[in-house]
C-alpha cells in the first residue's frame, strides 16, 4: 500500500442509505432473489441490510481470501464455500459485497456459483469502482475515481494498517492525528485515538 492514499469513510448512517437504495433498485428490477449469499466479510453488514428490506431470511455467506490493507494476493480463490445445506439449484441468487474494487473476487465467486446451476445469479455492493472488470448489477454509488473506503464495519481493522505505516519511525500520538489526517484524509478526535491505541496494544 501506498504511504499517502485518498481514502473515504463512511458512517453507519450512510452506508445504511446505500443498503436501502441498493434495495430499492433490486426491486425496481424486477429481480426476485430466493437467497441472498453474503461475501465475507465486508459483505456481511450490507447482505443482511439488503435482505431486510427485501423482506427475506434465506441468508448463507462465502469468502474469498483476496487483497487487504496489509497484503496483496495474486489471484482470489475460495476461502469457505457455501455449507452443504444451501442448495442453490433452480434458485436466483444475490450475490452481496461492500464494494467492487479490482472484480477479481466476484469472478471467483460467479465461476463457483455458476457451477451448482442457480436459476439466476445478480450482483450487488454498496460501491462500485469502475476499475473492476466484474461490473455489478446493482450498486449503491459508482466511483470513477480510486480511492480507499472504510466501511463502519472494518474502521479499527484499516486504521491498524495506517497507524503501522506512521509507525516506521518513533511518533507521539498527535503526530499520528495529523499523518492519518495528511496521508489519508482520515480525521479522528484525540480521544478515540488514544482510545484505539489502548486497545491496539491489549490485542
Amino acid at each position: 500500500m501506498e504511504n499517502s492514499i485518498k481514502c473515504n469513510t463512511i458512517s453507519w448512517d450512510e452506508a445504511y442509505r446505500l443498503a436501502r437504495a441498493l434495495a430499492q433498485k433490486i426491486i425496481e428490477s424486477g429481480y426476485k432473489p430466493d437467497i441472498v449469499i453474503g461475501v465475507a466479510r465486508g459483505g456481511l453488514v450490507p447482505a443482511r441490510m439488503v435482505c431486510d428490506f427485501l423482506l427475506l431470511d434465506e441468508l448463507v455467506s462465502i469468502r474469498t481470501e483476496h487483497w487487504g490493507i496489509a497484503s496483496k494476493n495474486e489471484t482470489a480463490r475460495i476461502k469457505f464455500s457455501l455449507p452443504e445445506e444451501a442448495d442453490i439449484s433452480g434458485k436466483n441468487v444475490l450475490v452481496v459485497d461492500d464494494v467492487a474494487d479490482t472484480g477479481d473476487s466476484f469472478s471467483v465467486i460467479l465461476d463457483y456459483l455458476e457451477q451448482k446451476n442457480p436459476t439466476g445469479i445478480r450482483t450487488a455492493v454498496l460501491h462500485y469502482k469502475t476499475c473492476s472488470t466484474v461490473v455489478p448489477d446493482y450498486w449503491g454509488e459508482k466511483h470513477e475515481e480510486w480511492n480507499w473506503i472504510i466501511y463502519p464495519w472494518a474502521f479499527y481493522e484499516d486504521l491498524a494498517g495506517f497507524v503501522q505505516k506512521l509507525l516506521d519511525k518513533p511518533v507521539t500520538n498527535e503526530e499520528i492525528k495529523k499523518g492519518l489526517l495528511k496521508n489519508y484524509n482520515i480525521t479522528i478526535s484525540r480521544k478515540d485515538l488514544l482510545e484505539m491505541l489502548n486497545d491496539f496494544h491489549k490485542l
